[in-house]
């Protein structure tokens, strides 16, 4: 019997940056939770941006937030997993001086940036829904960090792969679409955000459902027996599920839940 059920955001239920669900999802969702069976939005944006997707049933999930470093409810953190400062102020320094790129880094609840590029700060308020806090020098905050993000509107894979090369044994690194590379602490991703909700929960991956699309999903799809690629995921993430969803923009994840009801 399924027992927990968790799914990525971007290019799995939305289209990426979108804040928009199939408000059937919600009912489905109760429904679920009726029978007993848990819900978790994992992913690589920030607790409250999750929040905003799910407000009509948001004291009724998990959230999964900036792939796994923030594990919470609404209203109440339960994990979070600090990267060392130091660490962090290496890689703003090192964006800083790579044209195209810029540099987001995360707070529990909040995410600062030196950007001035306005439209870039509309779609994280507007379109993500991110709690943002613009600064001029962001080695100046007085904050733990979860979570070190770096954009650029196309290609990050290629435009990144030197910070990759240079940081890979400071940070967990992770490709979230076409236009993220985010940055964690050593260890932390989805997947281990999944299993401490099993541990914590008393759940097994053979009790486990997740969905995913991209690089920051396949610990996730590791970490269950019903491990699902949407039909728009990348290939090496179709290649690690067991099971293929329909396209995120055919409502591949409610189609398969709804089956469960």
């Amino acid at each position: 019997m399924i027992k927990l059920i968790a799914s990525d955001i971007d290019g799995t239920l939305v289209p990426d940056g979108s804040n928009k669900v199939n408000p059937e999802l919600f009912d489905v969702i109760l429904k679920l939770r009726a029978k007993g069976i848990q819900f978790a939005a994992a992913s690589g944006r920030q607790w409250a941006s999750i929040e905003s997707i799910f407000d009509p049933i948001k004291e009724k999930i998990f959230y999964l937030s900036d792939n796994g470093a923030y594990v919470g409810c609404h209203g109440r953190n339960l994990f979070i997993n600090p990267i060392e400062r130091h660490i962090v102020m290496d890689m703003v320094e090192k964006v800083r001086k790579t044209e195209g790129l810029d540099v987001m880094v995360s707070g529990p609840d909040v995410v600062y940036l030196e950007t001035k590029n306005e439209k870039f700060l509309d779609w994280l308020i507007n379109g993500y829904k991110f709690r943002v806090q613009c600064v001029e020098d962001l080695t100046k905050v007085e904050s733990e960090f979860i979570k070190v993000s770096v954009y650029r509107k196309s290609e990050v894979e290629s435009h990144t792969r030197n910070l990759r090369e240079e940081f890979s044994d400071r940070l967990k690194i992770t490709i979230a679409g076409d236009m993220w590379m985010d940055c964690m602490k050593p260890g932390i991703n989805k997947g281990q955000a999944v299993k401490l909700l099993q541990d914590s929960l008393g759940m097994k991956p053979e009790e486990t459902m997740v969905f995913g699309d991209q690089l920051n999903d396949i610990e996730m799809l590791h970490q269950a027996y019903y491990s699902y690629a949407v039909g728009n995921a990348r290939k090496e993430v179709k290649d690690a599920a067991r099971f293929q969803a329909d396209l995120n923009v055919n409502d591949g994840v409610l189609k398969i839940l709804k089956l469960l009801l």
